[in-house]
């Protein structure tokens, strides 16, 4: 399916949390574990924060890093037969992003960012999770074009397009598990959406924050090569989904021009999501109507993140940064797949820069997102093999970032 794979994968990949969404987009947000919306000071406000352009000095800034991630099996465990169970391949992914603030004119500015919030390849090679998910692959880039407006000295604005284009790759086989159904599905999608942020100083040494981004509706059309006993048909198909708003509140408090501390609360509206419906231009395969045709609930819900973050600058050179996030998982029981096979997670992140010279500062960030194992009792779960009982665990996430950012 030319276009509607991405949308599948990006259902999978880009809009869960953890080790598959990637709202950290830099050196900074990974080190602080994402908690960088009120007190960001960089070239990465461009992303985060554009309102926070406004209150940044005179010159002209730019940051680059790449991050990359290294996702574990994922094993789930049958409770009624050890042949349902199975274990996801290991996956390594690397993620770079860019970011650009110009220097101020009068009370605006502007800036850009390039980012890829989300990616993803999940691939099973045992037989009964090939039947569902053989492979999901996603490589997401976000062009996204902003401005600030210095209202005055304690408040600004600033907002800007969200421009994502997005390709992947998403093929099941039930060959191996005595199903003689495939599909072969590859495309790519462009979408759009806007985003939103202010920022509030009742003080010199507090922000307080609230960004937006908004809800974007994916129409996807395209082609579906479908299988059945080896003989396979060509399709024209359609699908919508949504990638969900989400909206951010934080604040933050500088001691000393030496430690500040921010809390962030991020609402992420999942609720959108309600069914994943693909739509053909005639009847597809009889058989095939099961698993391919009839839609397939998600009903996702709205989740809470509550992210920490500290920053310590030790001398005018080295500063420090770590964060602590909870990340709730918005995949009920009901509707999980081994697509998807998420949880609940804690994540935990610390990071260094290193200021080289008076326009250049480096830096290397850590991250690690620690997955609860999931467990499912009989007839819980919509798909057939989960439904029987097991429990997922391993997965999360490793994720490494490298940055460099310069002032001129």
């Amino acid at each position: 399916m030319k276009k509607i794979v991405s949308l599948s994968i990006i259902t999978s990949g880009l809009l869960m949390a953890g080790g598959y969404k990637l709202p950290e987009q830099s050196l900074n947000s990974m080190a602080l574990g994402a908690a960088y919306v009120a007190h960001t000071t960089a070239a990465d406000a461009a992303y985060f924060n554009p309102a926070n352009m406004a209150f940044m000095g005179d010159n002209q800034y730019i940051e680059s890093s790449i991050t990359l991630i290294h996702l574990p099996k994922n094993t789930f465990t049958s409770a009624v037969n050890p042949a349902f169970s199975g274990q996801s391949e290991i996956e390594n992914i690397a993620a770079p992003n860019f970011h650009y603030v110009s220097n101020p004119i009068g009370r605006w500015r502007w800036g850009f960012s390039i980012a890829t919030p989300g990616g993803l390849t999940k691939r099973w090679n045992t037989p009964y999770q090939k039947l569902y998910a053989e492979e999901f692959t996603l490589k997401n880039v976000e062009f996204n074009p902003v401005f600030s407006y210095k209202v005055n000295d304690t408040f600004s604005i600033g907002g800007g397009v969200r421009i994502v284009y997005s390709e992947g790759v998403v093929n099941s086989n039930g060959n191996d598990a005595g199903t003689a159904i495939q599909r072969q599905m590859q495309g790519d999608t462009i979408a759009f959406g806007y985003n939103f942020a202010m920022t509030y100083k009742p003080t010199s040494d507090i922000n307080l924050a609230l960004t937006y981004r908004s809800n974007i509706d994916l129409n996807e059309k395209g082609k579906a090569n479908l299988y059945l006993g080896g003989v396979g048909q060509q399709y024209n198909a359609e699908v919508t989904v949504p990638l969900p708003a989400a909206l951010n509140i934080a604040i933050s408090k500088t001691w000393h021009d030496k430690f500040t501390l921010e809390f962030n609360y991020e609402r992420t509206f999942w609720s959108t999501y309600k069914n994943l419906d693909f739509k053909y231009d005639r009847t597809i395969q009889a058989p095939l109507i099961p698993v391919f045709d009839n839609p397939i609930a998600r009903d996702w819900k709205d989740t809470n993140t509550f992210r920490v973050g500290a920053t310590i600058q030790i001398d005018p050179q080295f500063t420090v940064m770590m964060g602590f996030a909870i990340d709730k998982t918005p995949v009920p029981d009901k509707t999980i797949g081994f697509e998807l096979p998420d949880s609940d997670a804690k994540i935990y992140s610390m990071g260094v820069r290193y200021q080289y010279s008076k326009s250049i500062s480096l830096g290397a960030a850590f991250l690690y997102d620690s997955k609860e194992t999931r467990n499912f009792g009989t007839g819980v779960a919509d798909n057939a093999i989960i439904a029987q009982g097991g429990s997922f665990s391993g997965g999360g996430a490793f994720l490494t970032t490298l940055g460099l950012s310069y002032a001129f």
